[in-house]
């Protein structure tokens, strides 16, 4: 996938000019990218097009306009876009209770290691790997990025119409599964063709 440069971005008043309609967009492109496995864990597969507008949406926040921090935000976002023959993903666990986020992060301990996440279609299975730096031995992050290297046997399986896809964590706290629609299989192809 082509990296994102300052030739794909808005100006800041350009942006605000056309923020709505491309929130609009982008609400419908990340549905077909976004779930749920299990009650807690949210997962969003990134592509150039969910990047590019929370850099837009950075920029616009924090007023960036000098061409150094832009590119210190290019290079952040940049490193979350899948390489060649990879998916990549912004790994979210939502906690509705405030008085027990410390409780259910630390139930999570360890969940960032070994083979806790997968993707299986038909009889492969391919494992996520998490950025490292989001979680300690004292500490667990809400948020984790991960990415899963795709073989072009899984790719292919992929493509089957009559193969389903599910994702599952296997952590010894939080077992979950949900399977794949099909509108985010086609996703992964095309992230996977780019």
């Amino acid at each position: 996938m082509n990296l994102l440069t300052h030739a794909d971005l808005l100006s800041l008043a350009d942006y605000e000019r056309q923020r709505a309609r491309m929130r609009r967009e982008i609400i419908d492109v990340k549905k077909r990218r976004r779930i749920d496995v299990g009650p807690l864990v949210t997962l969003v597969f990134e592509n150039h097009r969910t990047l590019l507008f929370q850099i837009q949406e950075m920029l616009r926040a924090e007023q960036i306009v000098a061409p150094t921090k832009i590119q210190e935000e290019l290079d952040v976002y940049n490193a979350l876009l899948p390489r060649a023959g990879e998916l990549s993903a912004t790994l979210m666990i939502a906690i509705a209770d405030e008085g027990r986020v410390k409780e259910v992060l630390d139930s999570f301990r360890g969940f960032d290691r070994g083979d806790t996440l997968g993707i299986t279609v038909r009889d492969h299975t391919v494992f996520a790997d998490f950025e490292a730096g989001h979680s300690t031995e004292d500490k667990v992050s809400a948020v984790h990025f991960i990415r899963v290297k795709i073989p072009r046997s899984f790719r292919e399986a992929l493509r089957e119409h009559e193969s389903h896809a599910r994702i599952t964590i296997t952590h010894k706290h939080h077992a979950a599964e949900a399977k794949v629609p099909r509108a985010m299989r086609e996703e992964w192809l095309k992230d996977l063709e780019a």
